[in-house]
């Protein structure tokens, strides 16, 4: 079993820190080394913290954001200004004026759920969308036919799913780059879902698992034991091109 590199730090606030610094400096890299980085990030409880810190000096002047192309590992089906939304903090936080942050509109992609929706489509238009844009837009595919993203940010669920993809998803069993969800019975929130398949992960350059609270500690420990990721998805992490960034409370299993 590969296990990812595993950094543990004091607090949720050092986990965002510090995930912004690596974030700047895995985007950064491939700006200096292909003119261009794509990223694919997440929303959820991780998110806010995470863009706040990229906001400050000297992180935001180490990067020259026109060169970044944004995209998202999953995305609830509802409206872009709906606080379930994992668009929303980016677009509160990250873009807002004064930010400081050079982002560019075409380089940010999110899932095109505000226009499906608008034009009365549901999860399965929109991840159908969402893969042809990748195609026309994305990363070079690699070598598992799947775009390669120079960074894939990923939080963790209270059940262990990552992305979209829950314990026992069909999404594991499908060949397209995105998928529909339905929503969820176990966990909140109970809404659709459009997600990127766990192969993209795989194919990732680098892929950050950045999570904090005791609540978590359970569910990273039986994911680092190994096993089945169709069990426990985040078990899709145990990987090379991974980095594990918790707090001392998610790692009390991990010691």
């Amino acid at each position: 079993m590969t296990q990812p590199d595993l950094s543990i730090v004091p607090s949720p606030a050092a986990v965002s820190d510090a995930a912004a610094a690596f974030i700047v400096e895995r985007l950064a890299d491939a700006v200096r080394e292909r003119g261009v980085a794509h990223w694919c990030t997440t929303g959820g409880s991780s998110a806010p913290g995470i863009y706040r810190a990229l906001r400050t000096s000297p992180l935001r002047e180490r990067l020259d954001w026109s060169r970044v192309h944004t995209w998202w590992g999953d995305d609830r089906f509802v409206p872009a200004d709906d606080p379930l939304s994992n668009v929303l903090p980016l677009a509160t936080i990250l873009r807002e004026p004064g930010a400081g942050l050079a982002v560019p509109d075409g380089n940010v992609h999110p899932v095109p759920v505000a226009a499906v929706r608008a034009r009365g489509g549901g999860p399965a238009e929109a991840a159908a969308a969402y893969a042809a844009e990748l195609e026309a837009a994305g990363p070079a595919t690699g070598a598992l036919g799947v775009p390669v993203f120079d960074l894939v940010i990923l939080g963790v669920g209270p059940d262990g799913h990552i992305l979209s993809v829950f314990p026992g998803s069909a999404v594991f069993d499908s060949a397209a780059w995105v998928e529909s969800v339905p929503a969820p019975t176990h966990v909140e929130p109970h809404v659709p879902r459009v997600t990127i398949h766990p192969r993209l992960v795989e194919a990732a350059r680098a892929v950050l698992v950045a999570t904090a609270g005791a609540g978590k500690a359970d569910v990273l420990a039986a994911a680092w034991a190994g096993g089945d990721p169709r069990e426990l998805p985040l078990r899709a992490t145990l990987a090379a091109n991974a980095t594990w960034l918790v707090d001392e409370a998610a790692a009390a299993g991990l010691r």
